[in-house]
Formats: structure tokens, sequence, C-alpha cells
């Protein structure tokens, strides 16, 4: 099936189905304990262990951070670029800059003992996720060749956790 949109043709092609399978829904958590900020530290090795732990043969896994200051990206494993994410992320937002939720003078909620001056990092997660989902198929990560999963650090060192949920069917 052929159509053309703007100029741009767009077919289907099938690449994978399951039926009959056992069902399988598994949510596993990883801890990482982060050194800086920015820092992208890549889980994809660990999110295709889990995905093979499942025994999920076709499916979807959703990689979730339950942080506002910590994201959750696909993007490529590449050293410069890296850097240079790092760099934009500081341009949106710099750490310096002046933010409200910084100002523990006006600022009444959402406030814990060791409350640092983030709102560099929350205004730059908004630029990025919470989560991402990635399909499986044929029990791994249907990933482009280049994509990495990422959990980017976003405030400062400490343990992140992140859940890993598998929702899909055995072969």
């Amino acid at each position: 099936m052929e159509r053309t949109l703007t100029e741009v043709k767009i077919r289907r092609q099938h690449v994978a189905s399951a039926t009959g399978g056992e069902p399988v829904v598994y949510c596993e958590a990883l801890i990482a304990t982060t050194t800086c900020a920015p820092e992208f530290i890549d889980i994809t090795d660990d999110v295709a262990r889990i995905v093979a732990d499942s025994g999920a043969w076709s499916g979807q896994v959703t990689v979730f951070s339950g942080h506002t200051t910590a994201a959750i990206k696909v993007n490529e494993h590449e050293p410069l670029l890296l850097g240079d994410m790092a760099r934009i992320l500081a341009e949106i937002a710099p750490a310096h800059g002046e933010y409200d939720h910084n100002d523990f003078s006006r600022r009444t909620v959402n406030l814990d003992e060791d409350e640092c001056a983030n709102g560099h990092a929350h205004c730059q997660h908004l630029f990025l996720s919470t989560s991402e989902t990635i399909p499986i198929i044929d029990g791994q990560l249907a990933l482009g060749t280049w994509q990495r999963i990422f959990l980017v650090e976003l405030d400062r060192p400490r343990d992140r956790k992140v859940l890993v949920n598998v929702v899909g069917v055995k072969k």
C-alpha cells in the first residue's frame, strides 16, 4: 500500500506479529549512582538483559525515570555528540541562572532537608523525557543502528532508580 503525503512516498512493511504466546509482564528496577551533571549513562545493555530475562519474544519495554531531574532518552553514544548535548542543555538552562524555584525564602512546597538549588535541572528536563518505549522483536530491542538508551542526570550525584517494564508475549 502506497500513498503520497507532501511528495513523500510512504509504504507499509510487516515487521512482526505474535499470537497465542504466553503473556509476559515483568518489571525490574535499575539503580544507578550518578557522579556529575549532566551525565549520560548508557543503560542499553542492562535493559536488553532485563528483556532477555523476561522471556518476552514480542512486545515492548518502557524505561521510566521517576525523577524530575533525571531523564531517559534514546540517542547515539558518540563522545563528541554527548559533549554537544551537554553544552546545549547548559545553554537552554544554565546551572547558575536565576530560577524562582531556587528562592527558598519564597518557595514553600516540595522541600527536602537537603534541598539544593536545581531549577536549571527541572527546566532542562522539559526538553527531554521521563520515559522511552522500545519495541521488542524476536526477543531483541528494536533499536536503530546507533541508538542507545540513556539515563541523563541533570542535577547532582546521587542514586537514581529506573524502572524497566516489559509487556509482551513469549515465543
